[in-house]
């Protein structure tokens, strides 16, 4: 019986149509139920749950495996009768079965290193490593035994040749004589169900659940893909709730507001002049935004494994934010945020997007005041249009790239970090030490020019194959922890050396993290899982002092620039945290959904309009539904609809 079974109710022709369809969907349910396994210690999952993960999962698999055989459906309509089971026929049906089968299995392998690393079905992220495939693939070569796994899949598909062979589902095929108007009725039945399916059926109806494992298990690989990439930009007047423009403005400006600023300029901008009074400080500013460094690595914050010495020994000698949130879950979100104090508008990020040169961005801040800018990058800066960004933003450029053929057309520079300057690099990059040391010496030579340098650095250790040099910690690489003690002892030697340099008693240092090593929890937004550090290490005034107050990256520049008493026009949401009427709040959000919290209101914004209220235990990380006083919502609402109304019309520009 079984699959040469199945295929009898519509006769012969269509078995291998038919076959495939059933062995897919049994694929895909074993795929979903072994993610399912993996999650079961992480969220909490009732019998109605369970039915809706596999009714609507199996409902997006049905649409899978419609896209699936769509083409062979139609050549099994239009192929001659009388040609059934000749040479082409049998060349033709058993490369289709081949490729599909192909598709499918190494789709399902794919989702499970994804889920690995991000506890989600493929989403914009899957998209963008679609683009990059270099990092991605020595990336999965060096963290997977990829040779093992390729020849496990072929097995796989030509066992399951095999099984179609005998179970004689190729010989039905090849030996049946179905007529053209009955192909006609089953081809045309299957084709309308294939074109109507995605308008019927959106990705986003499996995310009706605040238990965010719930949804994701729910859907479907490939079809969340396709979603993902028809989707790389939402528009949010078209798809979030909004108030009248003069209103949401209104209130942004209100929020904005502080007693040493004044807005310059329309109603429907938030361009303000910033005074802060006293002696003007121009140290150099070294930013290093660490690659995935979550708050609970930090002994500061109650991890006992010991993983960073040397910032839990640095943290406190200068000013220090305790309860910082990251904007996103990825490094172009962090990017966005410390370079223009944004929240983040639902897609992708602006580094990643058309239109975003010559923006008022901090480095622009640092131009006015006479400081040169550098982006430093332990990879290919053309990954996530990274070096596009920041050179069409003024930048000089250093990575370890394989061309120069990016930054001509804004007139700025790009340097190579060469063989000669690389100890050991990955497919993700160099190691944060051959980094750092990039850094020192772009330093020595920016003090030729008299003239203060801003350097912002992105490491590259902390990610996965999490492997770095042998012999300089006590750990392994392989695994996050590792690579997070490694990124610490780099960090450790890189303050060593500058403190040997005659500019090191003028030169501040930042270190703050992108965002962190897992945005998935029980909850479509985890706050948790945005809770970063951040430290302002060798300040020339103010000495330590720890900030406890809820903030976001956003403000970080803000509060810096109060620190060093610097007048300036601000186009960013963020804000300086040590001012007296400083009301603490964060944005955070995922490709779709934009949170703002505030004290323990939480507005979660999502497609179609939708509005969720919760009330947030931060010792207990536990949301509730709560209905919440309508300025609250409004607040929210305003933040991200200026954002996204400013960005679209230029109004970020300088």
């Amino acid at each position: 019986m079984g699959l040469y079974s199945f295929g009898r109710p519509a006769t012969g022709r269509y078995r291998v149509l038919f076959a495939v369809f059933v062995v897919f969907l049994c694929l895909s349910c074993i795929v979903r139920t072994a993610l399912l396994l993996n999650s079961l210690g992480k969220a909490d999952f009732s019998f109605i749950s369970l039915i809706r993960i596999y009714g609507l999962g199996l409902t997006y698999d049905i649409g899978v495996a419609l896209f699936l055989t769509a083409l062979y459906n139609i050549y099994l309509l239009l192929f001659p009768t009388r040609w059934s089971g000749n040479w082409f026929d049998r060349a033709g049906t058993y490369t289709y079965v081949f490729l599909v089968l192909l598709i499918a299995v190494f789709s399902f392998f794919a989702e499970f290193t994804f889920w690995q690393e991000f506890e989600s079905r493929f989403n914009f992220i899957a998209v963008d490593y679609l683009i990059y495939t270099y990092e991605v693939v020595h990336n999965i070569n060096e963290s997977y035994p990829l040779p093992l796994l390729i020849t496990g899949v072929l097995v796989l598909v030509l066992g399951l040749i095999w099984l179609f062979a005998k179970r004689q589902v190729f010989r039905a095929s090849f030996r049946s004589r179905m007529p053209f108007s009955k192909r006609l009725v089953i081809s045309g039945g299957l084709l309308i169900l294939t074109v109507i399916y995605p308008m019927l059926l959106s990705n986003s109806n499996a995310e009706t659940s605040n238990n965010r494992y719930e949804n994701e298990l729910s859907k479907a690989g490939i079809y969340a893909f396709f979603a993902a990439f028809k989707n790389n930009e939402l528009n949010y007047t078209a798809f979030y709730a909004q108030l009248p423009k003069q209103e949401a403005f209104s209130l942004i400006r209100k929020e904005l507001q502080e007693p040493n600023s004044r807005f310059t300029a329309g109603r429907n901008t938030i361009i303000r002049m910033v005074t802060n009074k006293g002696p003007a400080y121009r140290p150099n500013v070294i930013m290093i935004t660490v690659e995935s460094l979550s708050a609970d690595f930090l002994g500061q914050y109650g991890n006992t494994e010991h993983l960073t010495p040397v910032m839990d020994s640095v943290i406190n000698s200068g000013v220090s934010f305790s309860n910082m949130y990251a904007t996103g879950t990825r490094t172009v979100r962090g990017m966005e945020a410390l370079s223009l104090g944004v929240p983040p508008t639902p897609g992708n990020s602006i580094v990643r997007r058309q239109h975003n040169q010559n923006l008022s961005t901090v480095g622009h801040i640092f131009a006015e005041k006479g400081y040169t800018r550098t982006f430093y990058y332990g990879g290919d800066g053309y990954f996530d249009n990274m070096n596009e960004y920041f050179g069409s933003n003024g930048f000089d450029i250093t990575d370890r790239g394989r061309n120069l053929e990016i930054t001509d057309t804004y007139k700025t520079q790009r340097k190579l970090i060469g063989d000669k300057q690389v100890h050991f690099e990955n497919a993700w990059g160099i190691c944060d030490e051959d980094l750092f040391d990039a850094v020192l010496a772009g330093a020595d030579q920016a003090q030729t020019s008299n003239k203060p340098f801003y350097d912002f650095v992105m490491t590259t250790s902390n990610h996965r194959p999490f492997t770095f040099p042998a012999g300089k910690i006590d750990r392994k690489p392989g695994t996050r922890e590792a690579a997070v003690r490694y990124t610490d002892y780099a960090i450790g030697k890189f303050l060593s050396k500058l403190q040997t340099r005659p500019w090191y008693k003028n030169t501040v240092v930042i270190i703050v993290a992108d965002h962190c090593a897992s945005s998935a929890g029980k909850n479509e937004i985890d706050i948790s899982k945005y809770h970063i550090p951040c430290m302002i290490l060798n300040l020339p005034v103010h000495g330590r002092q720890r900030i406890d107050k809820m903030c976001s990256q956003i403000d970080l520049y803000p509060t810096l620039f109060s620190l060093l008493n610097w007048t300036y026009d601000s186009n960013w949401y963020g804000k300086n945290v040590l001012d007296s009427t400083y009301v603490p709040r964060a944005v955070l959000g995922t490709y779709q959904k934009l949170a703002y919290l505030k004290s323990d209101s939480l507005v979660v914004l999502g497609p179609q309009r939708k509005i969720d209220t919760f009330l947030y235990d931060p010792k207990t990380n536990e949301q509730r539904s709560a209905h919440l006083p309508a300025p609250v919502v409004h607040q929210a609402m305003a933040n991200y609809q200026t954002a996204y109304e400013l960005f679209k019309t230029n109004g970020f520009h300088q």
